[in-house]
């Protein structure tokens, strides 16, 4: 069994195509549609990475991923986000939720803006997880 990376997206279609990919090289894949879902699998299973879209119904990827980042038993869970939102629009996000919180949130350990090649993603995981 491989390194487990949790991808969280409303799109089943990409929810697919992502495990697939993933399987495909080694990895474990599981799947969440949203990020309430999403936070209860990243607790309950401890994955080695999370892949996750911005714009989700019920919980979005950006609450989801400062959750995270800002909980000391997670914070170091690395993160790729996979989103059809610009990057710049994602960090700019984040900085307007720091501004509530008052606590910085870092930058993810990869953004890749959709639609991505398999070749891509991989790329990604790799470099971020190992194989």
């Amino acid at each position: 069994m491989g390194k487990m990376v949790l991808v969280i997206d409303d799109d089943p279609d990409v929810r697919l195509i992502t495990a697939s990919v993933l399987e495909e090289n080694g990895y474990t894949p599981i799947l969440a549609v949203d990020g309430k879902e999403g936070w209860e699998q990243v607790q309950k299973l401890r994955p080695d990475l999370l892949i996750l879209d911005v714009l989700m119904p019920r919980e979005s990827g950006i609450r989801l991923y400062r959750q995270i980042k800002t909980d000391p038993l997670h914070q170091r869970l690395p993160v790729i986000i996979q989103s059809g939102i610009a990057e710049k629009s994602f960090l700019r996000s984040q900085k307007a939720l720091g501004e509530f919180g008052g606590q910085p949130v870092p930058a993810p350990d990869a953004y890749l803006e959709k639609p991505i090649e398999p070749e891509i993603l991989i790329e990604a995981v790799k470099k971020v997880i190992g194989s």
